[in-house]
Formats: C-alpha cells, structure tokens, sequence
C-alpha cells in the first residue's frame, strides 16, 4: 500500500491510470534500465569492445525477476550510488566472465536519461492516441451544433451570441496544435544518451560515437549528435506540451463546470446511477469531472516548471536540476494520463441542453443584439460617437428603458424600423465558417497522419 495519499489502492485511479502506471513502477523501471545495459552491451560487443559472449551472457541474466530486489536495494543505500545497486545485483547473476563487462564506460545518466527517451516515446504515443480521440468527438460535436446559438459570454457576463458548434471548434483547434507539437517534437526528444564521465566519450576514444550511434539504433532511438548531459530542454519541452494538453482539457472542464450550474443549465456531464453528487444535499449533480480536470491541469503545471527549472544547471553535470526530473517527469506523465482519460470520456459523453442554450438567450431580451446595433450605427455617426451614444443610453442607471432598441429609438438615432430590420436574426457572423473550416482542416489531417504516434 501506498505512503502517499496519490498512491493509496482507494485513489490512486484519481492521479495515474494502469497504462501509465506500468510504464513507471518499479519493476518496470528496473527492466528498462536493464534493456538499456543489455543494448549496450551489444552495440558494445559488434564494435568489439567487448566480448560477444559477454553481451550475449548480459541479455540472457539482465532480467528483472531474476535479481534480488531487496539487495539491489540495500546496495544502493549502502553506496549511495544511482546505479551501482543494481549493477552488483545484476552482476550476482552472471557468469564470472560476463561480470566485468556490465555498464563498462557507461555512468547513471547515460542510463537514466536513455530511459526518459524510452518513457517519452511510450507516454507520447499514449497522449497522440487520446487526443486524436479528443479531438474525433469534438469534430463530430461541433459538426452537430454548427448552428445552435447559445449566448457568448466574456468575463462571465452575457455579450452577443455565438453556436455551441464555434466553442466547441475552438477547443478541437486547441487539441489539433498539441497533436502537431507532439509531431514535431518527436524527433526532439526521443534521443538516446551516452556521454560518458563528462559528455566527450573519452573512455571510449575514437569508438565513441560510433558507438552512441549504434546504441541508440539498438533501441530505436535517434543518435542525439552530441551529449545532452546538462541541456535539458528535451524534457522540458515535453512536459511542457503535456501541461499545455492538460491546460487545455482543463479548459474545457471549466467552461462544463460552469455551463452545468442549474441557473444555466446548457450542459451536463454524463453520469451513472451509482454515481453520488452529495451524501448530505442528494439532489446535487456535480461535475466531478471538469473540476477534477482543473486540478489535474495544475499538477502537471507545477511539475512541468520544476523540469524548465532543470535547465538551469552548472557544467557538465549537475544533479540538482537532472534528479529532480526523476520525482517531477513521471508525475506529469501519470497525471496527463488521468486527464487525457477523463477528457475522453467528458467529451464523448457530455449532454447538451439546446432548450436552455435557446432560454438562456431569451432572458437577455434584445441586450444580446447591441453589437448589431452598433454596427448598423457605425456609418450614420461614426463608430465612437456611435458606442458613446449607446454607453449613455444604456449604462447601469442612466435610463428606464427596459430594452437596447427601445434605447436607441429614444435617442433619435434610429427608427423603432430600422433596428427590427437590423436585428433580425441571431448575429452569429462567421461562427459557421469557422466551424467548417476547423473541420475542414482536421479531417485533412487526420486523414494524412498515421493513427500511432510514428
């Protein structure tokens, strides 16, 4: 059982999912490492720096359940050595002729840092496949509500109206820009490491690039060109994209979060029978899900700076910027994982009340029609004298007047005529081309890019 609250059986399913979960638990972290020594051993071993039989020994004993937990454990304490550890654990396993030919040349972060490519090329392909599935439901809910008006709102308060399918298309356009960043920064980050005591290779002397190439090829990872010991933008990047992933979820959250309250009512959660809102008021629907979002979404911001503030690091290598990336890389990944889950599932399942959506703008009267107003008194007196006369007119307290028309009839500027025909309609302007050219564009390229973050 878990010490940390985040790592208890009873909520643990709130801030990892089992698919990233697997990727970061010890044992499967330990068999990463031990991949990484067993590819390098090989590489190793075809340029001839070490015995083929050695490497062949070190591929067949360097598995995880073949070793002593408990004494990798203890001799990692014991030394106060990263690795060192599970180098002697893995060691007690071999044949006597393979032991000196383990980790030869090679230094924790070589290992380390080989890892987080691996762990980014896993936890990428598991946020492409989420978001292109965000994205999909977003596309097809846009698409269905390209022409339903509800009202546009700016710093919470009713302005002019917008469609459901507009918001909604600006949230799938979000989601297309971090699909390309994951794209685009493929190449980046996942590159393999092995610079050796200070970045120059210098155990190896000519070999060595020759064999960082050939290690990295081994496991599928890009030869980086040169060592990446203290530049640790790649990390950061990536997180950075993970907590823009989840910004953005979160953004959504909120606007769910907001647009369920009863007194607007336009959407809702999908939810169960089983599901409990509240022990003590059970009329309650809460949006557990939107809010969970925003607090995942700040979780993975916080931790996300710690990697930006692990480029800031000294010389050839400093521990204090790069071992933080071991307690802050994996949280930004479990959490992304919780939130690209539950974005799924929001989006894929949210409800939407049209009925509300179209109450909701009858409440308002003709407030939500001033824009149009505007507009149409812009060429008769000019755009500010325009805006003034409408300030004046309908400025909290200045005037009785119940309505915007009744307001500018009153002023002179206007006929009680010519605002009805000027405000006939909902004023969506180009809501509905946007839509379509969100939709558009996605569709191409989605259709032009692998379903597998390759």
């Amino acid at each position: 059982m878990g010490s940390r609250l985040t790592d208890s059986a009873q909520y643990a399913h709130l801030w990892g999912t089992p698919e990233m979960a697997r990727l970061f638990d010890e044992r499967a972290r330990l068999q990463s490492w031990l991949d990484i020594l067993t590819a390098l051993a090989s590489a190793q071993a075809r340029l001839g720096i070490i015995p083929v039989e050695a490497a062949e020994q070190i591929a067949e004993h360097a598995q995880a359940e073949h070793l002593d937990l408990a004494f990798v454990a203890e001799q990692t304490r014991l030394t106060s050595h990263s690795m060192l550890g599970l180098i002697r654990g893995l060691q007690q396993v071999l044949p006597a002729s393979a032991r000196e030919h383990v980790y030869s040349g090679a230094t924790v972060q070589d290992v380390t840092d080989t890892w987080f490519a691996l762990v980014m090329r896993e936890v990428g392909a598991l946020a492409w496949r989420d978001l292109r599935a965000i994205e999909g439901s977003l596309l097809l809910l846009a698409q269905a509500h390209r022409d339903t008006v509800m009202v546009g709102r700016t710093h919470g308060q009713p302005g002019a109206p917008i469609t459901f399918g507009f918001k909604v298309a600006s949230w799938a356009d979000e989601v297309r820009r971090h699909l390309d960043r994951l794209r685009e920064g493929r190449s980046r980050w996942l590159v393999g490491q092995l610079g050796g005591a200070v970045g120059v290779l210098g155990f190896f002397e000519s070999q060595g690039e020759a064999l960082r190439a050939e290690l990295c090829a081994g496991l599928g990872l890009g030869d980086p060109g040169i060592s990446w010991l203290t530049s640790r933008d790649r990390v950061a990047e990536f997180a950075a994209v993970l907590s823009m992933a989840c910004a953005t979820l979160a953004r959504i959250g909120n606007e769910v979060y907001e647009l369920q309250r009863p007194e607007i009512g336009e959407l809702h959660e999908a939810t169960s029978a089983d599901v409990v809102g509240s022990i003590t008021m059970p009329h309650k629907r809460n949006p557990e899900g939107s809010e969970h979002l925003d607090t995942l979404a700040r979780l993975v911001r916080a931790n996300a700076a710690v990697l930006t503030e692990g480029m800031v690091v000294a010389h050839e290598r400093d521990g204090r910027g790069w071992k933080a990336e071991w307690s802050a890389l994996p949280e930004v990944c479990l959490l992304a994982g919780v939130a690209l889950q539950l974005g799924r599932r929001l989006v894929s399942g949210l409800v939407v009340d049209v009925e509300a959506m179209q109450a909701n703008l009858g409440r308002h009267g003709d407030q939500l029609v001033s824009e149009r107003l505007l507009s149409a008194l812009t060429p008769r007196l000019g755009k500010h004298a325009a805006q003034q006369l409408m300030h004046d007119a309908l400025r909290p307290g200045s005037t009785d007047v119940g309505h915007v028309v009744d307001a500018v009839v009153a002023s002179g500027a206007a006929t009680r005529q010519e605002c009805e025909a000027w405000t006939v309609g909902w004023p969506v302007g180009a809501a509905g081309s946007m839509v379509d050219g969100v939709i558009s564009r996605a569709r191409a390229a989605r259709a032009a890019e692998p379903e597998a973050w390759t």
